[in-house]
């Protein structure tokens, strides 16, 4: 049941980012984030739901065309944390972006997001 919420607050998070209109954008967030959300980005932190709608606004606003973010893997949660992987593709074979977020929920909201953009290099031994 937890998952499932979580899956739910996720996929409307990304939904915003998917937004047929702009103006859809903040009620997106709206049902997915709590108002003191902490966003960890490629940026550096801020908060609020004000803000994550800035970061969103600007990769819909991507310089290569509107893209589509998805999630492509299941969401694994222990506990309130909850991981996912996503991808960002821009039409005509632009630009793709992948990475992992994790997010904390409360009371069935997403309260803090941290974004691991790109892959991660192995090791070097």
């Amino acid at each position: 049941m937890q998952e499932e919420t979580a899956r739910s607050a996720i996929d409307t998070f990304i939904s915003a980012f998917n937004a047929s209109d702009d103006s859809y954008v903040t009620a997106l967030l709206s049902q997915a984030l709590t108002s003191d959300v902490v966003f960890w980005g490629p940026l550096g932190r801020s908060e609020g739901i004000a803000a994550v709608e800035r970061f969103v606004l600007d990769i819909r606003r991507h310089p290569a065309g509107t893209g589509t973010m998805v999630r492509c893997s299941a969401v694994d949660m222990p506990d309130e944390w909850a991981r996912y992987q996503w991808v960002f593709s821009t039409p005509d074979g632009g630009p793709r972006l992948t990475g992992t977020d994790v997010v904390h929920l409360r009371r069935s909201l997403i309260d803090q997001v941290i974004v691991f953009a790109g892959e991660i290099e192995p090791s070097a031994s």
